[in-house]
Protein backbone atom coordinates (compact mmCIF):
# COMPACT_ATOMS: atom_id res chain seq x y z
CA UNK A 1 0.00 0.00 0.00
CA UNK A 2 1.39 3.66 -0.90
CA UNK A 3 1.87 5.50 2.40
CA UNK A 4 0.14 8.44 0.76
CA UNK A 5 -3.46 9.60 0.68
CA UNK A 6 -5.98 12.16 -0.26
CA UNK A 7 -7.78 14.34 1.89
CA UNK A 8 -10.09 17.07 2.10
CA UNK A 9 -8.64 19.48 4.62
CA UNK A 10 -10.65 22.68 5.65
CA UNK A 11 -8.61 26.08 5.82
CA UNK A 12 -11.57 28.03 5.77
CA UNK A 13 -15.26 28.27 4.86
CA UNK A 14 -14.52 29.20 1.72
CA UNK A 15 -11.16 27.40 1.18
CA UNK A 16 -11.33 23.57 1.16
CA UNK A 17 -8.10 21.76 -0.76
CA UNK A 18 -8.03 17.82 -1.54
CA UNK A 19 -4.47 17.19 -0.47
CA UNK A 20 -1.57 14.42 -0.56
CA UNK A 21 -1.36 13.54 3.10
CA UNK A 22 0.04 10.34 5.00
CA UNK A 23 -1.66 7.33 5.89
CA UNK A 24 -2.40 6.79 9.59
CA UNK A 25 0.46 4.10 11.40
CA UNK A 26 -1.68 2.13 13.76
CA UNK A 27 -0.09 1.24 16.98
CA UNK A 28 -0.90 -2.65 18.94
CA UNK A 29 -4.28 -1.33 19.85
CA UNK A 30 -5.54 0.35 16.69
CA UNK A 31 -7.03 -0.54 13.03
CA UNK A 32 -7.02 1.19 9.82
CA UNK A 33 -9.79 1.54 7.86
CA UNK A 34 -10.92 2.39 4.29
CA UNK A 35 -12.91 5.02 3.76
CA UNK A 36 -15.92 3.66 2.17
CA UNK A 37 -18.52 6.70 2.30
CA UNK A 38 -18.69 9.88 4.70
CA UNK A 39 -21.44 12.26 5.79
CA UNK A 40 -20.55 15.91 5.89
CA UNK A 41 -22.23 17.43 9.11
CA UNK A 42 -24.34 20.45 9.34
CA UNK A 43 -21.85 21.80 12.29
CA UNK A 44 -19.23 21.91 10.00
CA UNK A 45 -20.75 24.78 8.34
CA UNK A 46 -20.76 27.12 11.20
CA UNK A 47 -17.34 28.65 11.26
CA UNK A 48 -17.34 29.22 15.25
CA UNK A 49 -17.31 25.45 15.90
CA UNK A 50 -14.16 24.97 13.91
CA UNK A 51 -11.07 24.59 16.88
CA UNK A 52 -8.89 24.00 15.22
CA UNK A 53 -7.01 24.94 11.37
CA UNK A 54 -6.29 23.35 9.19
CA UNK A 55 -8.29 20.07 9.24
CA UNK A 56 -9.43 17.23 7.62
CA UNK A 57 -13.20 17.31 7.38
CA UNK A 58 -15.34 14.68 7.96
CA UNK A 59 -16.55 12.65 11.13
CA UNK A 60 -19.66 10.35 9.83
CA UNK A 61 -17.82 7.52 8.11
CA UNK A 62 -17.87 3.36 7.30
CA UNK A 63 -14.86 1.73 6.61
CA UNK A 64 -13.74 -1.06 5.70
CA UNK A 65 -10.45 -2.89 7.83
CA UNK A 66 -7.49 -2.97 5.76
CA UNK A 67 -5.33 -3.55 8.90
CA UNK A 68 -5.58 -4.44 12.49
CA UNK A 69 -2.83 -3.73 15.60
CA UNK A 70 -1.17 -7.16 16.86
CA UNK A 71 -3.50 -6.82 20.13
CA UNK A 72 -6.86 -6.22 18.45
CA UNK A 73 -9.03 -8.97 18.81
CA UNK A 74 -12.48 -8.97 17.40
CA UNK A 75 -12.21 -7.32 14.32
CA UNK A 76 -10.51 -8.41 11.02
CA UNK A 77 -9.67 -6.91 7.44
CA UNK A 78 -12.13 -7.43 5.59
CA UNK A 79 -14.90 -6.01 7.95
CA UNK A 80 -17.15 -3.09 7.73
CA UNK A 81 -17.26 -1.04 10.34
CA UNK A 82 -19.30 1.90 11.80
CA UNK A 83 -16.86 3.56 14.72
CA UNK A 84 -18.19 7.32 16.51
CA UNK A 85 -15.53 9.58 16.28
CA UNK A 86 -15.81 10.57 19.80
CA UNK A 87 -15.74 8.18 22.85
CA UNK A 88 -16.24 8.77 26.38
CA UNK A 89 -15.10 6.33 29.67
CA UNK A 90 -17.28 4.36 31.75
CA UNK A 91 -15.86 4.94 34.61
CA UNK A 92 -15.79 8.80 35.33
CA UNK A 93 -18.08 11.16 37.41
CA UNK A 94 -19.89 12.22 34.31
CA UNK A 95 -19.99 9.09 32.62
CA UNK A 96 -21.48 7.23 35.87
CA UNK A 97 -24.62 10.18 36.18
CA UNK A 98 -25.13 8.96 32.51
CA UNK A 99 -23.44 12.14 30.77
CA UNK A 100 -20.77 10.06 28.68
CA UNK A 101 -20.20 13.21 25.71
CA UNK A 102 -19.83 15.34 28.68
CA UNK A 103 -16.68 13.64 30.13
CA UNK A 104 -13.94 16.07 28.99
CA UNK A 105 -12.08 12.78 27.52
CA UNK A 106 -14.70 12.79 24.97
CA UNK A 107 -13.80 15.18 22.79
CA UNK A 108 -9.96 14.59 23.18
CA UNK A 109 -10.67 10.75 20.94
CA UNK A 110 -11.70 11.51 17.25
CA UNK A 111 -10.65 9.75 13.79
CA UNK A 112 -7.15 10.04 12.86
CA UNK A 113 -7.07 12.60 10.74
CA UNK A 114 -11.09 12.64 9.94
CA UNK A 115 -13.24 10.92 7.66
CA UNK A 116 -13.00 12.82 4.12
CA UNK A 117 -9.71 10.61 3.38
CA UNK A 118 -9.06 7.52 1.78
CA UNK A 119 -7.95 6.01 5.18
CA UNK A 120 -8.04 6.26 9.03
CA UNK A 121 -7.18 5.25 12.37
CA UNK A 122 -9.64 4.41 15.23
CA UNK A 123 -7.65 3.70 18.69
CA UNK A 124 -7.86 0.86 20.79
CA UNK A 125 -10.36 3.15 23.09
CA UNK A 126 -12.59 3.52 20.18
CA UNK A 127 -12.43 -0.33 19.03
CA UNK A 128 -13.71 -1.11 23.23
CA UNK A 129 -16.48 1.53 23.60
CA UNK A 130 -18.29 2.25 20.49
CA UNK A 131 -17.05 0.08 16.95
CA UNK A 132 -19.84 -2.39 15.23
CA UNK A 133 -19.37 -4.47 12.52
CA UNK A 134 -22.29 -4.04 10.64
CA UNK A 135 -24.38 -6.45 8.51
CA UNK A 136 -25.20 -6.78 4.92
CA UNK A 137 -28.70 -5.20 5.30
CA UNK A 138 -26.94 -1.66 6.33
CA UNK A 139 -25.67 -0.10 3.36
CA UNK A 140 -22.56 2.18 3.30
CA UNK A 141 -25.03 5.48 2.50
CA UNK A 142 -27.24 4.71 5.25
CA UNK A 143 -24.26 3.93 7.35
CA UNK A 144 -23.48 7.13 6.88
CA UNK A 145 -26.33 8.48 9.18
CA UNK A 146 -25.65 6.23 12.39
CA UNK A 147 -23.54 9.12 14.44
CA UNK A 148 -25.64 11.71 13.50
CA UNK A 149 -29.04 10.14 13.71
CA UNK A 150 -27.90 8.35 17.24
CA UNK A 151 -26.98 12.24 18.20
CA UNK A 152 -31.19 12.25 17.63
CA UNK A 153 -31.47 9.22 19.78
CA UNK A 154 -29.88 10.94 21.84
CA UNK A 155 -32.22 13.99 21.96
CA UNK A 156 -35.47 12.32 21.68
CA UNK A 157 -34.52 9.97 25.29
CA UNK A 158 -34.03 12.85 27.29
CA UNK A 159 -37.38 14.83 25.69
CA UNK A 160 -39.76 12.71 27.93
CA UNK A 161 -42.44 12.07 24.99
CA UNK A 162 -45.76 10.26 26.73
CA UNK A 163 -47.24 8.71 24.20
CA UNK A 164 -49.76 10.25 22.15
CA UNK A 165 -47.84 13.49 22.39
CA UNK A 166 -47.87 16.84 20.07
CA UNK A 167 -44.23 16.80 18.65
CA UNK A 168 -43.28 20.21 17.17
CA UNK A 169 -39.48 20.37 15.18
CA UNK A 170 -38.36 23.83 14.29
CA UNK A 171 -35.89 23.47 11.77
CA UNK A 172 -36.24 20.68 9.21
CA UNK A 173 -32.85 20.31 7.82
CA UNK A 174 -31.10 16.76 8.17
CA UNK A 175 -31.22 16.86 11.70
CA UNK A 176 -34.70 18.38 12.37
CA UNK A 177 -35.77 15.72 9.60
CA UNK A 178 -34.30 13.10 11.85
CA UNK A 179 -36.19 14.14 14.62
CA UNK A 180 -39.66 14.10 12.90
CA UNK A 181 -38.92 10.71 11.51
CA UNK A 182 -37.76 8.95 14.68
CA UNK A 183 -40.09 10.76 17.25
CA UNK A 184 -43.38 8.00 16.51
CA UNK A 185 -40.89 5.61 17.90
CA UNK A 186 -41.21 7.20 20.81
CA UNK A 187 -45.01 7.57 20.93
CA UNK A 188 -45.38 10.96 19.23
CA UNK A 189 -48.75 10.83 18.00
CA UNK A 190 -49.11 14.23 16.08
CA UNK A 191 -45.64 15.28 14.78
CA UNK A 192 -45.25 18.93 12.98
CA UNK A 193 -42.48 20.38 11.34
CA UNK A 194 -41.84 24.24 11.05
CA UNK A 195 -39.36 25.65 8.59
CA UNK A 196 -39.41 28.77 6.31
CA UNK A 197 -38.25 25.99 3.02
CA UNK A 198 -40.87 24.38 1.15
CA UNK A 199 -38.97 21.69 -0.12
CA UNK A 200 -37.98 21.00 3.31
CA UNK A 201 -41.31 21.10 4.59
CA UNK A 202 -42.20 18.81 1.52
CA UNK A 203 -39.53 16.12 2.60
CA UNK A 204 -40.49 16.06 6.61
CA UNK A 205 -44.20 14.82 5.36
CA UNK A 206 -42.32 12.22 3.52
CA UNK A 207 -40.38 11.32 6.28
CA UNK A 208 -43.56 11.12 8.39
CA UNK A 209 -44.74 14.71 9.59
CA UNK A 210 -48.33 14.63 9.88
CA UNK A 211 -48.59 18.37 9.92
CA UNK A 212 -46.06 21.38 7.88
CA UNK A 213 -46.05 25.36 8.85
CA UNK A 214 -44.47 27.55 7.36
CA UNK A 215 -43.64 30.54 9.62
CA UNK A 216 -42.89 32.68 7.04
CA UNK A 217 -46.75 32.40 5.85
CA UNK A 218 -48.16 33.62 8.86
CA UNK A 219 -48.50 33.20 12.74
CA UNK A 220 -46.92 29.81 13.61
CA UNK A 221 -48.34 29.43 17.19
CA UNK A 222 -51.93 30.03 16.12
CA UNK A 223 -51.52 27.78 12.79
CA UNK A 224 -50.20 24.96 15.46
CA UNK A 225 -53.63 25.27 17.58
CA UNK A 226 -55.11 25.66 14.53
CA UNK A 227 -54.36 21.47 13.84
CA UNK A 228 -53.31 20.53 17.00
CA UNK A 229 -57.19 21.08 18.37
CA UNK A 230 -56.52 24.53 19.95
CA UNK A 231 -53.36 23.50 22.29
CA UNK A 232 -49.57 24.33 21.48
CA UNK A 233 -46.85 21.01 21.66
CA UNK A 234 -46.18 19.00 24.62
CA UNK A 235 -42.48 18.44 23.27
CA UNK A 236 -40.94 21.08 20.89
CA UNK A 237 -37.39 20.53 19.35
CA UNK A 238 -35.79 23.34 18.61
CA UNK A 239 -32.78 22.34 16.26
CA UNK A 240 -32.22 25.54 14.01
CA UNK A 241 -28.86 27.00 15.58
CA UNK A 242 -30.49 30.34 15.82
CA UNK A 243 -31.76 32.39 18.56
CA UNK A 244 -35.23 33.46 16.75
CA UNK A 245 -35.60 29.44 16.43
CA UNK A 246 -35.35 28.68 19.95
CA UNK A 247 -37.51 32.17 20.75
CA UNK A 248 -40.35 30.71 18.20
CA UNK A 249 -40.11 27.06 19.63
CA UNK A 250 -40.36 28.65 23.35
CA UNK A 251 -43.77 29.91 22.35
CA UNK A 252 -45.13 26.52 20.84
CA UNK A 253 -45.01 24.68 24.00
CA UNK A 254 -47.68 24.48 25.88
CA UNK A 255 -48.26 23.95 29.70
CA UNK A 256 -46.19 21.62 31.58
CA UNK A 257 -44.06 20.26 28.13
CA UNK A 258 -40.53 20.12 27.19
CA UNK A 259 -38.67 22.38 25.23
CA UNK A 260 -35.50 20.38 23.93
CA UNK A 261 -32.31 22.26 22.73
CA UNK A 262 -31.40 20.63 20.04
CA UNK A 263 -28.45 22.34 18.33
CA UNK A 264 -26.27 24.98 20.00
CA UNK A 265 -26.12 28.95 19.38
CA UNK A 266 -22.77 30.64 19.01
CA UNK A 267 -20.76 31.16 22.24
CA UNK A 268 -22.11 34.41 24.32
CA UNK A 269 -25.43 34.31 22.51
CA UNK A 270 -28.38 35.57 25.00
CA UNK A 271 -30.95 34.08 24.96
CA UNK A 272 -34.04 35.77 27.28
CA UNK A 273 -37.18 34.10 28.46
CA UNK A 274 -40.16 35.65 30.02
CA UNK A 275 -39.46 34.25 34.08
CA UNK A 276 -43.04 34.82 35.26
CA UNK A 277 -44.19 32.15 31.98
CA UNK A 278 -40.61 29.99 33.22
CA UNK A 279 -42.19 29.51 36.73
CA UNK A 280 -45.87 29.12 36.08
CA UNK A 281 -45.96 27.11 32.73
CA UNK A 282 -44.00 24.29 34.25
CA UNK A 283 -41.82 23.72 30.97
CA UNK A 284 -38.73 21.36 30.90
CA UNK A 285 -35.93 22.32 29.43
CA UNK A 286 -33.70 19.86 28.25
CA UNK A 287 -30.32 19.41 25.90
CA UNK A 288 -28.01 16.64 24.56
CA UNK A 289 -24.82 16.87 22.84
CA UNK A 290 -24.26 14.75 20.70
CA UNK A 291 -24.25 10.52 21.12
CA UNK A 292 -23.08 8.05 23.18
CA UNK A 293 -22.44 4.15 22.76
CA UNK A 294 -25.52 3.30 24.06
CA UNK A 295 -27.56 6.23 21.14
CA UNK A 296 -25.47 4.26 18.91
CA UNK A 297 -26.48 0.58 19.65
CA UNK A 298 -30.09 1.73 19.89
CA UNK A 299 -29.84 3.34 16.23
CA UNK A 300 -28.37 0.30 14.87
CA UNK A 301 -31.04 -1.87 16.05
CA UNK A 302 -33.79 0.28 14.77
CA UNK A 303 -31.81 0.70 11.33
CA UNK A 304 -31.49 -3.18 10.59
CA UNK A 305 -34.95 -3.57 12.01
CA UNK A 306 -35.90 -1.65 9.25
CA UNK A 307 -37.80 0.76 11.54
CA UNK A 308 -35.92 3.84 10.42
CA UNK A 309 -35.67 4.58 6.80
CA UNK A 310 -32.81 7.25 5.93
CA UNK A 311 -32.67 6.95 2.47
CA UNK A 312 -35.10 10.52 1.76
CA UNK A 313 -33.09 12.38 3.80
CA UNK A 314 -29.50 11.47 1.77
CA UNK A 315 -29.86 13.89 -1.09
CA UNK A 316 -26.22 14.81 -2.41
CA UNK A 317 -23.42 12.56 -3.31
CA UNK A 318 -20.20 13.58 -4.35
CA UNK A 319 -16.34 11.94 -5.25
CA UNK A 320 -13.89 13.32 -2.84
CA UNK A 321 -12.07 15.40 -5.38
CA UNK A 322 -15.25 17.41 -5.64
CA UNK A 323 -15.31 17.71 -1.97
CA UNK A 324 -15.23 21.75 -2.37
CA UNK A 325 -18.51 21.43 -3.74
CA UNK A 326 -19.55 19.31 -1.67
CA UNK A 327 -19.28 21.88 0.92
CA UNK A 328 -20.81 24.46 -0.74
CA UNK A 329 -23.71 22.32 -0.99
CA UNK A 330 -23.70 22.12 2.52
CA UNK A 331 -23.57 25.95 3.82
CA UNK A 332 -25.75 26.92 0.80
CA UNK A 333 -28.29 24.81 2.84
CA UNK A 334 -30.71 25.19 0.27
CA UNK A 335 -32.01 22.08 -0.95
CA UNK A 336 -30.01 19.81 0.58
CA UNK A 337 -29.61 17.07 3.29
CA UNK A 338 -27.29 15.05 3.82
CA UNK A 339 -24.66 15.02 1.82
CA UNK A 340 -22.33 12.24 1.01
CA UNK A 341 -18.60 11.95 -0.29
CA UNK A 342 -16.90 8.93 -1.19
CA UNK A 343 -13.10 9.02 -1.07
CA UNK A 344 -12.44 5.81 -2.73
CA UNK A 345 -14.76 6.11 -5.40
CA UNK A 346 -18.52 5.24 -5.62
CA UNK A 347 -19.92 1.84 -4.97
CA UNK A 348 -20.12 -0.09 -8.09
CA UNK A 349 -23.51 -1.10 -6.69
CA UNK A 350 -26.71 1.19 -8.27
CA UNK A 351 -27.40 4.50 -6.14
CA UNK A 352 -31.57 4.12 -5.22
CA UNK A 353 -33.70 6.04 -7.14
CA UNK A 354 -35.04 8.13 -4.82
CA UNK A 355 -31.75 9.57 -4.34
CA UNK A 356 -29.93 12.76 -6.22
CA UNK A 357 -26.46 12.52 -7.88
CA UNK A 358 -24.39 15.07 -7.73
CA UNK A 359 -20.57 15.64 -9.00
Amino acid sequence: MSRSMRAAVYYAHDDIRVEDRPIPKIGPGDVLLRTLASGLCGGEAMPWYKKAEPKVLGHEPVGEVVEVGGEVTGFKPGDRLFVNHHVGRIHSHWSLRGHFTRDPYYSTTRLDPGALCQYYRVSAAHLATDAHVLPDSISDVAAVTIEPWSCVIGGLKVCGIQPGDTVAVVGAGFMGQGFVHMAPLFGAGKVIALDFSPWRLKKALELGATHVINPGEGDAVEALRAVNGGLLADVVVAIAPVAPAWDLAGRLVEVGGTLHLGAPLPPDTPWVRDGNRAYFDEITVTSKYSGDHTDTYAYLRLLAAGRVRPEAAITHHFDLEDSAEAFRTLVAAQESLKIVVYPNGRPARRIGAEESVHA
